[in-house]
């Protein structure tokens, strides 16, 4: 154990914190109850709430937000612990009594913290529990990345990255694997404090768990504080028969002493009795006390005590070594459902709450009003204003700015025209010579950061490395370069390098984008993060994707290769539901060229679109396939609106054939065939279904309002009859292009893979699975019968 005695508080600021202890104990409480038990309900449908992970954390976010936390540091708040956290924010001004007294409801303050629902005052969303934990790694990371290469504002103070975390979620793998990609990058100044109240939703935690975690976590280089006792159980443990209590309570099962604790003063008594009532010490030590005082003893655990909360913290403070603390906790502490197995979403009900606002010295009506019940409403208020968190870091609140990087009107690059090539090859091509760019293209190329999960060499960020290195805080040297041994990719790591190596962890990937996506906000520094991977294992780390995506994060997805046009690689490499992805999933615009000039259009958009306030993530899906690149012009607008004619039909054309990414040769076979009989025949290509959907339900919406919009989509098509069929393929699930027969009225017969691949050629893929010239002929077939 490590246990740290209480040092260098004055026992007034300790009486002072816990007055706001205890506020916030009670305002949790009370936004919960509110909204489940006050609230007009007419529906009656569930709100809930958690009234015990909020009573088990209220202690550690105390010390942290008004004693430990400066100004600059990023904090990650255990979701169900969201009350107390809004409830900081109404102390600190931050937060209205209109969202607390509408939380969980429409326009309230969220179930749990939301950066994009909550407003400036929430640094990370943490819904999805582990994620959140493991991002602040991921950002402590990216503020050693950005101060490395001097991209920080002038006087910018350096961040510490805090997470409070539910012992439970420490069963989330995702933070073993930040966890090891912290070690191997050295993260700095990154704290998990984690609030062990032995429970979770459906089962108490396993007793021999936490010393796992410290062994786990010392291995990868991180200082482990165990918090276990309070100062009154230390005081006793030095006594005669302390040493005895002491061991008990170490031998105690969790779920004895989560159940002991629910029961009372008295249970303790008599289990304390039944196990060590011979020893005189122990009798001497607990025979005195009244069952409550008892009580109080026994769950005098350090993660409830200010003292060595606040001593443990500074401590800790003085050195920038990663640090856990295991900070003991009672789930529930100080309600009557304390401790009870199934207090998880267990709410007090309107008699247990009127007993608690008459503890709490709460008068009827009063219960919102900031300083009710407190005993120095003064001294309260002056640590609000004093605390160094309570300083805004801008004038806008938490978030900071940085300066639009600015994109050249023409992105450097080898010319593609007239040769064979791949989109995986074209973006290669590009960005690397974005790397060497000098002039208007400099600030660009020093903006853009690439990572990738061991996949670098294979989705062609080879070139890019060799220019720009790779990045670590100490310089590195390649060895096989020292050896002289021939390689592909240069192995130079320096504090200068522009790609972060990661292990083969997807989740590792999205989570790293989502922290570099958002350091325009947390640290004043604007980058252009670009992440590669195989396309099929975008759903591997879909989870992490997601979460960054619901938090605003901007940044650049090249997954590739895709799909069966993979071919030998087999079944588990060739992902057909991705495009499917890119339609449904929020702040994530999704393209898929076909061509290199429609890549170099796609890309040039994303550098621009991702640093627009009304801007988002942007996800380009490549392929591996070679084809004849043409000479044409394009219109960029229509490239990104999602589609484009190749062959405009004639008016009144009964049919027409699209196509998307790579089935761009497969169609255009098909359609010179096709052309020789069905005359006015038109050929589309469809770059971005997400595009498509998106402008059609944006003008399906206006019109309902009353206002007159046509989608792109929609002018598209409207060259064709209106009982036309549209033939269609894809590298990917045909429900991508189902949809597109509702916008009309026209029949679609839509092509893909729609079950798992297997291993062969390109070809005998295609034939396999319907997606071939002569698949497209039948349809076409079909579809004029």
């Amino acid at each position: 154990m490590n246990e740290i005695r209480p040092l260098g508080q004055t026992a007034g600021n300790l009486e002072t914190l816990a007055e706001v202890e205890r506020k916030l104990l009670w305002l949790s409480a009370w936004i919960i109850h509110h909204a489940n038990n006050i609230r007009p309900n007419p529906t009656g449908e569930k709100v809930g709430g958690h009234q015990a992970s909020c009573a088990s954390v209220t202690s550690i976010m105390t010390a942290l937000y008004f004693d430990a936390l400066r100004q600059q540091d990023r904090v990650a708040v255990k979701p169900h612990a969201s009350p107390v956290l809004h409830a900081i924010n109404y102390l600190l001004g931050r937060q209205s009594l209109e969202k607390l007294q509408s939380f969980r409801q429409f326009g309230g303050a969220q179930a749990y913290p939301s950066r994009a629902m909550d407003g400036t005052e929430i640094d990370f969303s943490t819904g999805s529990v582990g994620l959140g934990v493991a991002i602040t790694s991921f950002s402590a990371l990216i503020q050693d990345y950005v101060k490395a290469h001097e991209m920080l504002p002038p006087g910018a103070a350096h961040a510490r990255n805090v997470a409070v975390a539910g012992d439970a979620e420490l069963d989330e793998g995702n933070i073993y694997e930040a966890l090891l990609e912290g070690w191997k990058h050295d993260v700095r100044d990154v704290w998990w404090v984690v609030d062990c109240n032995r429970q979770s939703l459906d089962s108490v935690m396993p007793d021999r768990l936490f010393g796992r975690f410290e062994g786990l976590f010392r291995d990868m280089g991180w200082r482990v504080v165990t918090l276990r006792y309070g100062r009154q159980l230390q005081d006793v443990f030095v006594r005669p028969g302390g040493a005895s209590l002491r061991a008990w309570l170490d031998e105690c099962p969790n779920s004895v002493y989560s159940a002991l604790t629910f029961q009372g003063g008295a249970a303790w008594r008599e289990a304390l009795l039944n196990d060590m009532g011979r020893s005189r010490g122990v009798r001497a030590l607990i025979d005195p006390l009244s069952d409550a005082d008892l009580a109080t003893l026994m769950t005098n655990l350090a993660g409830h005590d200010l003292a060595t909360l606040t001593a443990s913290f500074a401590h800790a403070a003085q050195s920038d070594q990663p640090t856990l603390f295991l900070a003991h906790t009672i789930k529930g502490n100080g309600l009557p459902l304390a401790g009870h197995k199934d207090n998880h979403a267990g709410l007090l009900t309107p008699e247990q709450m009127d007993e608690f606002r008459t503890t709490m010295q709460i008068r009827p009506g009063h219960e919102w009003d900031r300083l009710e019940g407190l005993q120095t409403p003064q001294r309260v208020e002056r640590l609000l204003r004093d605390a160094p968190f309570a300083t805004p870091l801008t004038p806008q609140g938490r978030r900071m700015d940085a300066p639009i990087v600015p994109v050249p009107a023409t992105l450097p690059g080898p010319r593609t025209a007239g040769r064979r090539m791949s989109t995986q090859a074209g973006f290669g091509e590009i960005l690397s010579e974005i790397g060497r760019a000098q002039g208007e293209s400099k600030a660009l190329s020093q903006a853009i950061v690439t990572s990738s999960p061991d996949v670098a060499t294979s989705t062609n960020l080879t070139s890019w490395i060799n220019r720009r290195s790779m990045f670590a805080r100490k310089a590195q040297e390649d060895v096989f370069r020292k050896s002289k041994v021939a390689s592909m990719v240069r192995k130079d790591m320096h504090p200068g390098g522009q790609h972060i190596e990661l292990g083969i962890a997807e989740q590792s990937l999205f989570l790293l984008l989502g922290a570099a996506g958002l350091a325009h906000d947390l640290y004043g520094a604007r980058l252009l993060p670009i992440g590669t991977v195989y396309d099929p294992f975008v759903n591997r780390g879909h989870d992490a994707l997601y979460y960054a995506c619901y938090q605003d994060a901007r940044f650049l997805l090249v997954s590739t290769p895709s799909g069966i046009t993979l071919a030998a690689e087999g079944g588990q490499h060739q992902a057909a539901n991705t495009p499917l992805l890119g339609i449904v999933q929020d702040k994530l615009i999704a393209f898929e060229p076909a061509y290199c000039d429609e890549l170099r259009i796609m890309l040039r958009h994303a550098f621009e679109y991702m640093q627009k306030p009304e801007g988002s993530a942007v996800w380009l899906r490549l392929s591996n396939f070679a084809l004849p690149q043409p000479t044409r012009t394009l219109n960029p607008d229509h490239v990104l609106a999602g589609a484009h004619w190749i062959t405009p039909p004639a008016p009144g054309a009964g049919l027409a054939i699209a196509y998307q990414g790579p089935m761009a040769a497969e169609a255009e076979k098909a359609f010179e065939i096709v052309r020789e009989d069905v005359p006015g025949v038109g050929l589309l290509a469809i770059t971005s279904p997400n595009r498509l959907y998106a402008g059609w339900r944006a003008a399906q919406r206006q019109r309902r309002q009353g206002i007159k919009a046509q989608s792109h989509i929609e002018e598209t098509l409207s060259p064709l009859a209106p009982g036309a069929a549209l033939v269609t393929v894809l590298d990917g699930h045909p429900a991508a292009h189902s949809w597109l027969g509702a916008v009309r009225g026209q029949r679609v017969m839509a092509l893909g893979p729609d079950h798992f691949g297997q291993s062969g050629s390109v070809a005998e893929l295609y034939r396999e699975y319907e997606m071939d010239c002569d698949a497209i002929l039948d349809a076409c077939a079909e579809a004029l019968a």
